[in-house]
């Protein structure tokens, strides 16, 4: 099921995780207080300190010892913010072939980049959440765990749109690009499925997929269904029994990508995934290839859970799961290995 990261397998992904933690806090600074510039003006023969962000510039008041200060403040700090960035981007590169030799590097490049880009824009968390298999990289860096490759594989990134956020001033950018935009950001060949669906796909046949939970009543839901109006976007398709997942508890982690470098992830508490792929293997109308794959990542995620110190029984973080969701907890729990290991961890000889 799982095999256990080496000790210095261990180290190098908690600087790896701290250095890449201190380069995004950077980078934040960056974009929201050193946005934009400052420059002096002369207007009716005075001088004034004028502050430019993107199209639009606004005086600061005329030449005196506060608006000294300020400019002093702003060129000084983005200099030192630009020194900060430039130190930790280039200890990123050199952790990044270390990370890829140590066998650290899991998460595909693609969605990587993608996770990234929605993180700087600040839509992680917020407007978007991980689900689906992609947040298996997240618990198992977190718990310093592999999953088997078998539990892994995909070929697409679900994000859960969470309609009850609203975009704030900082990420409204996003109304001008759209999601597609973003995404075409990062390849260009990515187009939508069909005009004003949920999916979109590249030329390597690589999907993303935006999803939402199914209305009680379809006929009032007036929340917003994409993340701009622009004619081409992606739309979120309603699925039952995601109402229980935009109200259940964040799970934030910082993962390796398959070329070294680290990425964010904001997904749901794994117990709530586990019980949520065990309600998802009960589902009659579901592929039944699917559900065996959804049973064994459920039993999995419970374990990593346990691992991290997560109670099931008597937990509040729990209870905006329906009653018989959370009924499956004795399934997802049911034959986990009181050795907390896997048959690879208890191997005797090498992988010839």
């Amino acid at each position: 099921m799982f095999s256990e990261l080496r000790g210095e397998q261990q180290r190098q992904l908690i600087d790896s995780a701290d250095t890449f933690e201190a380069w995004r806090n950077a980078n934040m600074e960056r974009r929201r207080r050193f946005a934009g510039g400052v420059r002096w003006a002369e207007r009716n023969g005075r001088r004034y300190l004028l502050r430019k962000i993107g199209a639009k510039e606004q005086s600061l008041g005329p030449e005196s010892a506060a608006t000294k200060d300020i400019y002093d403040s702003f060129v000084g700090g983005r200099e030192r913010n630009h020194e900060m960035l430039s130190g930790l981007a280039a200890r990123l590169d050199q952790m990044a072939p270390v990370n890829k030799a140590l066998g650290l590097g899991r998460v595909p490049v693609l969605a990587a980049r993608i996770l990234r880009d929605l993180d700087e824009r600040e839509l992680l968390g917020h407007q978007l959440l991980v689900v689906g298999t992609n947040a298996l990289y997240a618990y198992e860096a977190r718990a310093g765990l592999r999953f088997s490759s078998d539990l892994l594989a995909t070929g697409d990134v679900d994000l859960l749109l969470d309609g009850r956020q609203r975009l704030s001033l900082v990420v409204r950018e996003i109304r001008d690009v759209g999601l597609l935009g973003v995404l075409r950001r990062l390849d260009h060949s990515f187009s939508a499925v069909q005009k004003g669906g949920f999916r979109a796909v590249n030329r390597d046949g690589y999907y993303v997929d935006l999803i939402r939970p199914q209305a009680r009543d379809i006929m009032r839901d007036d929340s917003p269904d994409a993340l701009s109006s622009l004619p081409e976007e992606l739309h979120r398709s309603p699925i039952e029994g995601l109402a229980w997942l935009v109200n259940a508890p964040r799970f934030h982690a910082i993962a390796i990508a398959e070329d070294g470098y680290p990425v964010p992830f904001v997904c749901l508490d794994p117990r709530v995934f586990a019980l949520h792929k065990a309600w998802m293997s009960q589902d009659e109308k579901r592929d039944p290839r699917k559900k065996a794959r959804d049973m064994s990542q459920a039993k999995a995620c419970a374990e990593i859970a346990g691992r991290l110190g997560m109670p099931f029984e008597n937990e509040a973080a729990l209870s905006v799961l329906p009653a018989s969701v959370r009924a499956l907890e004795n399934v997802v729990r049911s034959d986990l290995d009181p050795r907390g290991g896997s048959d690879a961890e208890r191997r005797l000889t090498p992988n010839w």
